[in-house]
């Protein structure tokens, strides 16, 4: 199983759940625009992985290992999308371009951009070479 379907799959479990309580089967297939035996058998999966807690016609929950994914997908997400917005990019372009880039950026890499953010919100001189940086859109 790749890890960007996974992760694809925890995500909107995650988003679900915190909309609706559970992630049923039906609202699963439509937020992802797959058919529902094609998530009933993913979500069987996941539960073998221990990264849910599935019952049919209830849907699924995420386990507290899941939960853990789900949060360091949302950092790494969010970490992601940040730096792009901070470098000029338009925010609905860079929330699109932090969920393809999420799955397949490291760790390290994704701790490194945070770290940098950190240093710029704290470096005043940095902030006014990024501002300037920003102003010169040849």
């Amino acid at each position: 199983m790749k890890n960007s379907t996974i992760e694809e799959y925890i995500e909107t479990i995650h988003f679900l759940e915190k909309r609706d309580g559970r992630a049923q089967t039906g609202a699963l297939a439509a937020e992802m625009g797959l058919k529902p035996p094609s998530i009933t058998q993913m979500l069987q999966k996941l539960e073998k992985e221990g990264l849910i807690e599935y019952a049919s016609y209830t849907g699924a929950r995420l386990t507290p290992a899941g939960g853990k994914l789900a949060t360091d997908l949302t950092r790494r997400h969010r970490t992601i999308a940040d730096f792009l917005v901070l470098i000029g990019i338009p925010k609905d372009l860079a929330e699109a371009e932090a969920c393809r880039i999420e799955h397949t950026i490291s760790t390290g890499t994704v701790s490194e951009i945070g770290r940098f953010m950190r240093f710029l919100q704290k470096n005043r001189d940095a902030a006014a070479v990024l501002d300037e940086y920003r102003s010169r859109r040849d």
